[in-house]
């Protein structure tokens, strides 16, 4: 057998030839500096339909990406064909940094959690005060959801006509949220659109609620050049509410500088992904008084320091019954 050095100059070894005729593959990636900005608007099926400059450009995630998925409200770098011309794709290279991200599970039990929205200032939680009757343990689920992802709430409280809003709102006085309450009526006429307007100006606000509360009426208000939603009506047989957007969309906010993200209409806001010790986080004027707390402390337990602290005037008493109906929201059913 011959055998050659590590420096050999024979001009008959031979060498396996690259039959697909193409450059060998490398593990270095470019660094893609010189791509454009945009937002994702909406995901369907792998193709993410994006903001760039002010045009729609359809794009696909690259593969360097590996498992990384791009959501609505994600900020990202595209190249290729930025025209958003029919039959062209664009790629996206790189998610940037989120300041927010808000997610959900199926239940309680479901360990894949699902993200909802990203880079959102706000959740506006819509209810019907009846037909469908309020879920009081819903809104809370999405109350400590918005906490625990770094989103302000806000309550939008639909229907005012067929029952009072007093009752629902003494549950969430204490924790300062500010809210709107509307009448079928003014959803209808476009004048409940334009006073929650007013707390979306210059905001990126994702909306969430039961199916049949009128969140699809009121985002169309809110964006009426979007018509391609329809909008359902509740079940007299069940009481639920048909499904009329199937997938997040996040829209331009009209009169004013701010956007809209619709969300399917849910019927369970699972929280399996929710660590509870960050919930503390939304309560400054109760976080303080942890420092005390036992190692790993639920804060609703006997040795926990937060009943001193209350007892001692730092805080509200209703305040910390906040925090401790919130935080023992996953040990119930949303219907309790």
């Amino acid at each position: 057998m011959r055998r050659y050095g590590k420096h050999t100059d024979e001009d008959d070894i031979r060498s396996r030839p690259n039959r697909k005729g193409n450059r060998p593959r490398t593990n270095i990636r470019p660094k893609h500096e010189d791509a454009a900005e945009g937002m994702v608007l909406t995901v369907d099926r792998g193709r993410l339909t994006c903001l760039v400059d002010g045009r729609t450009v359809l794009a696909m995630k690259a593969r360097e990406l590996g498992r990384k998925a791009a959501v609505v409200g994600d900020r990202v770098a595209i190249v290729g064909d930025l025209s958003g011309q029919k039959d062209t794709l664009a790629r996206i290279v790189r998610i940037e940094g989120r300041t927010s991200l808000l997610r959900r599970t199926a239940d309680d039990d479901d360990p894949y959690e699902r993200v909802v929205v990203a880079n959102a200032d706000q959740l506006a939680i819509v209810t019907a005060l009846a037909d469908p009757e309020p879920r009081p343990r819903l809104v809370d689920r999405c109350l400590v959801a918005a906490y625990d992802g770094g989103l302000d709430p806000l309550l939008v409280l639909t229907k005012s006509d067929l029952a009072p809003p007093d009752k629902l709102l003494e549950l969430y006085g204490d924790l300062d949220i500010p809210y709107v309450v509307t009448s079928r009526e003014e959803l209808e006429s476009g004048t409940a659109a334009d006073r929650v307007r007013e707390h979306l100006a210059g905001k990126i606000t994702a909306f969430v609620g039961h199916s049949g509360v009128g969140k699809t009426t009121l985002v169309n208000a809110l964006v009426p050049e979007d018509r391609r939603r329809l909008t359902g009506h509740v079940n007299a047989v069940t009481g639920r509410g048909r499904h009329t957007t199937t997938s997040a969309l996040a829209l331009p906010l009209a009169g004013a500088d701010g956007w809209v993200v619709d969300t399917p209409g849910v019927r369970s806001f699972g929280l399996a992904h929710i660590d509870p010790s960050r919930v503390i986080h939304a309560f400054p004027d109760l976080e303080s008084g942890t420092e005390n707390c036992p190692r790993a402390c639920s804060h609703d337990e006997p040795d926990c320091a937060l009943d001193q602290w209350v007892a001692e005037g730092h805080a509200d008493p209703a305040r910390l019954y906040s925090l401790r109906r919130l935080l023992a929201t996953r040990e119930r059913t949303e219907g309790d």
